[in-house]
């Protein structure tokens, strides 16, 4: 079954949302409505995470409107730990893959959430080696909580609302556009400590979350190899960044969570 989308006020043709991927047609089971929490971003961070007083009108914390609200599935408690977002591209090298897997198992043993976005690459790469490793995990995805996307990835999907927690922005029924998932970077960046980019281009939409981390004042991470890479010129925009860190190893990451906790 497959579902077109369309929001007033949004250009482009919507995505065509496809509950059926070629290993697996059951269709998505998405969570039931008696456990879905709708909550404000403000009430995910209150007491945990700050948002500078300079940026959050533009996260509507001024406001009663729809758009603040996100619906939650799973165990909301993850929200108070520490957590990262493990980051990327959907074409993924093997070397990137292996980055992604490396970091949120050691990420997972050292008792940080990984957050990601469930597309798939680096984000399924992420989320699937911290479940393995016994770690907690949040996708924050861009589809509503009640849709898939990639199919490929719907029978993880509901395993992280059964088992860890799931959070979207977009209210159920709602249509997809391709515009939304720059939008789930946004707030991925607002509700963790910090983001690591493990394989990016310069056209990735992995930077929409990288430059958010600067306008929020999270930690950025950037993984050695990228940074090594001459044909890329998008993490020079960020190395003056002051919470900016080229990521050689999981010590990057802790030290820089110890030494100034959000």
């Amino acid at each position: 079954m497959a579902t077109r989308a369309h929001i007033p006020g949004h250009r482009g043709d919507p995505i065509i949302m496809s509950e059926r991927s070629k290993s697996d047609d059951r269709p998505y089971s998405p969570p039931d409505p008696d456990h879905i929490r709708i909550m404000t971003v403000g009430d995910l961070l209150a007491g945990k995470r700050q948002i500078v007083l300079g940026q959050q009108a533009r996260l509507g914390f001024e406001s009663e409107g729809l758009d603040l609200r996100v619906w939650c599935a799973g165990d909301i408690d993850l929200i108070q730990k520490r957590a990262v977002s493990v980051v990327g591209t959907r074409e993924l090298s093997q070397d990137g893959a292996a980055r992604a897997r490396r970091l949120a198992k050691e990420l997972s043993r050292e008792g940080i959430v990984v957050f990601s976005g469930l597309a798939k690459g680096v984000d399924t790469e992420a989320l699937q080696s911290a479940m393995r490793a016994g770690g907690r995990v949040v996708a924050v995805i861009g589809t509503p909580i009640d849709k898939a996307y990639p199919a490929q990835n719907k029978r993880l999907q509901e395993e992280i609302y059964r088992e860890h927690l799931l959070i979207s922005q977009f209210y159920p029924g709602q249509r997809v556009f391709q515009s939304h998932f720059p939008e789930r970077n946004k707030l991925m960046a607002a509700l963790s400590d910090g983001t690591a980019i493990i394989e990016a281009g310069d056209t990735s939409g992995t930077l929409h979350q990288a430059a958010e981390c600067v306008r929020l004042g999270r930690w950025l991470f950037i993984a050695q190899a990228v940074m090594d890479d001459t044909t890329l010129t998008w993490p020079r925009r960020f190395e003056a960044y002051e919470k900016c860190r080229v990521l050689r190893n999981l010590t990057d990451i802790v030290d820089a969570l110890d030494s100034a906790p959000l």
